[in-house]
């Protein structure tokens, strides 16, 4: 391991160019950590929000940190009490911060070891899509036979989300653009354009009442999405913040048993019943382009950070 290694971070609140390239002492872990040699780290939406100052009142950062809760890589050391890795050992997880590095910490409760017939970029793709999408799910307490919409089907969370809800038997409208519906058919859902005039949409291309509703792009759908659900009692959102005055509650990735959720979507991809397109992947120096693509809003799948270049 070399003794120093280079990382994202940013030391203020604003667009995407405050993310520089850093070097860093590389770190010892502690009790019950793991040091991961990073190959791949995933990009959510909460990351831009966080470096843009969006989510500093509910989620404030000390400078400088490095950003980045989705990682995958190689286990090369642990701390005192792991007993469940060793050096060497292939991982995913939702760690919280530190991804966009070549090397980070995280608490071994985080993390889950990869299958090996799951490619480093989609394992880093996986993790909080994995565990949001397991959790909304369950919330909602979705059944074989039942109808649910996803609205933002085609983003991280929404291809998560679709190809669970069809595993367990699930009819499935999904919104998205229109140039998009086409993969929203190959995952298996019946796709429609968000925007006003939604619920008709819904209405006209679903042969079952909607049983359930996933909002996954808190674009100001809920009120539409609440009138198709019959009322708000089976209508989840992770990211429209306005949901608790229309009744709805919003789910959090934060929830517990996330190593848990992530294994058993990770083994479902490595069956290959379950994947997530990589909209586009960029070394360490281009993680503020990355930033600017997802916060257009229009990734399809998942962007990732590949610290050391090309994924092998």
């Amino acid at each position: 391991m070399q003794e120093h290694y280079r990382a994202v971070a940013i030391s203020e609140y604003g667009d995407p160019d405050v993310l520089q390239v850093v070097e860093r002492r590389a770190p010892t872990p502690g009790a019950g950590e793991v040091r991961l040699a990073v190959r791949a780290a995933g990009v959510n939406p909460l990351d831009w929000k966080i470096r843009s100052g969006a989510a500093a009142s509910f989620m404030p950062v000390e400078f400088p940190v490095v950003l980045g809760g989705d990682v995958a890589g190689v286990v090369d050391a642990v701390g005192s009490g792991v007993t469940g890795f060793a050096v060497g050992d292939e991982v995913l997880g939702s760690i919280g911060f530190g991804g966009y590095a070549e090397v980070a910490l995280a608490e071994a409760e985080m993390l889950t070891k990869k299958p090996a017939s799951v490619p480093w970029e989609l394992a880093a793709a996986l993790p909080v899509a994995a565990h949001t999408a397991v959790y909304a799910l369950a919330e909602l307490n979705l059944k074989e036979g039942e109808t649910i919409v996803i609205d933002g089907a085609a983003g991280g969370v929404g291809t998560v989300a679709v190809q669970l809800a069809r595993h367990r038997g699930a009819h499935v409208i999904g919104t998205a653009r229109e140039d998009n519906h086409a993969y929203l058919r190959s995952l298996g859902a019946t796709p429609v354009v968000y925007g006003d005039g939604l619920a008709d949409r819904i209405r006209s291309v679903s042969p079952h009442r909607v049983d359930a509703v996933l909002d996954a792009s808190g674009r100001g759908s809920l009120p539409a999405l609440i009138e198709v659900a019959g009322g708000p009692a089976r209508v989840v959102t992770i990211a429209d913040f306005s949901a608790a005055g229309l009744g709805v509650r919003m789910v959090s990735a934060d929830a517990g048993g996330a190593a848990d959720r992530i294994a058993a979507v990770a083994a479902i991809a490595a069956e290959g019943k379950l994947t997530v397109p990589i909209a586009a992947a960029y070394p360490l120096e281009e993680a503020a382009e990355a930033h600017r693509v997802s916060e257009d809003g229009h990734v399809r799948g998942k962007l990732v950070i590949l610290p050391g270049g090309k994924a092998e």
